[in-house]
């Protein structure tokens, strides 16, 4: 059977302006797979490029797919792919050039010449099939079911926060924000072994969710002080620097705070001589490297449960609304795509 030559799109053209459409579709490489798309998760980054055409100092000047979290079965691969046909797979999506000092230290992530499915101008995986590196591509284990395989990217991203965090067994951990990113953390964290797990955020059902998750505390900073001492690490994933600076006043000396959620480019109140009177450090984290195979290993054996994340399913042709859907209704966790036309 030929390899299909287009691909049905989820094209962003402007601010609001998302269109489903065909384009080119290239035939793999030899280092290549050809992918059938089954899930796409929404992200943060996905919904600030759609209502802004921007996403940070990262701006959408062409019109580019969206999407990088990704599942989906491999149909077609290179001669020098290891996949067969029919391998489950999460997708993935930002791949360092593999030549660099920074790639041959690990750090793929930070990669100058790297690109991600999804930022612009590299055309993302909202699609019905994707081309990529095999490299990029993971088998699911059987006990992930395959809608759930597009979370495994966020999983990662709070994956490497712990790494970056080094969260490790007994420690107190104040995680800010309960949004995906804070809630696969807390529970990352639990899985690397910290003690207590402490989480913040402004909506109860979020902090609702982040106790059954695993939390063994939960503080709605809108209504109550955060009254803590000597906490270990703060994982900050609300992007609001507010509670960042509060976050670092818990901290006990030699600790650690490590910036996970979205940065604005400059920030004022930065308790600098508090950091240095008891050596806090403050580490940020950008994206991953190598926690595709742990994020992996944590959701197959029910280490971090990634079914009470997903709140809502749409099919390709309203895309938009999926993209609107958690800016509309705060009960919303992780919206997917389905490409395929599945929804609830």
């Amino acid at each position: 059977m030929p390899l299909p030559t287009v691909t049905r799109a989820a094209v962003l053209h402007g601010p609001e302006d998302l269109r489903v459409e065909e384009i080119p579709l290239r035939p793999p490489g030899p280092g290549d797979v050809l992918v059938e798309v089954d899930a796409v998760g929404v992200c943060g980054s996905d919904m600030h490029y759609f209502a802004h055409g921007r996403n940070g100092a990262n701006q959408l000047r062409r019109p580019t797919v969206l999407g990088h979290e990704a599942s989906g079965t491999v149909v077609a691969a290179g001669p020098e792919a290891s996949l067969e046909a029919g391998t489950r797979v999460a997708i993935e999506p930002a791949v360092g050039c593999g030549a660099c000092a920074t790639c041959r230290s690990g750090r793929y992530n930070l990669c100058p010449a790297g690109t991600c499915f999804g930022s612009p101008p590299t055309h993302g995986v909202l699609v019905t099939h994707v081309v990529a590196p095999a490299r990029a591509v993971h088998p699911l284990p059987d006990t992930i079911p395959l809608e759930l395989g597009a979370l495994i990217e966020p999983l990662a991203v709070a994956v490497w926060a712990v790494r970056r965090a080094e969260i490790a067994v007994g420690h107190r951990v104040l995680v800010t924000g309960a949004g995906p990113i804070g809630l696969l953390v807390a529970q990352a964290a639990r899985a690397a072994g910290a003690a207590e797990v402490i989480v913040t955020d402004v909506n109860d059902a979020r902090l609702a969710r982040a106790r059954k998750l695993g939390a063994t505390q939960v503080v709605n900073t809108a209504t109550q002080d955060l009254e803590l001492a000597d906490m270990d690490r703060l994982v900050e994933c609300s992007a609001h620097p507010a509670a960042l600076w509060q976050g670092i006043r818990t901290l006990g000396p030699a600790a650690r705070a490590t910036v996970v959620g979205q940065a604005a480019p400059a920030v004022d109140g930065l308790p600098l001589a508090h950091l240095q009177r008891w050596e806090i450090d403050l580490v940020t984290a950008f994206r991953y490297a190598h926690a595709f195979p742990t994020a992996l290993s944590l959701a197959a054996d029910g280490r971090v449960d990634l079914a009470s994340l997903l709140t809502g399913r749409f099919p390709l042709a309203h895309a938009a609304d999926a993209l609107r859907a958690p800016v509309l209704d705060a009960t919303h966790l992780k919206v997917v795509i389905r490409p395929d036309g599945t929804s609830v």
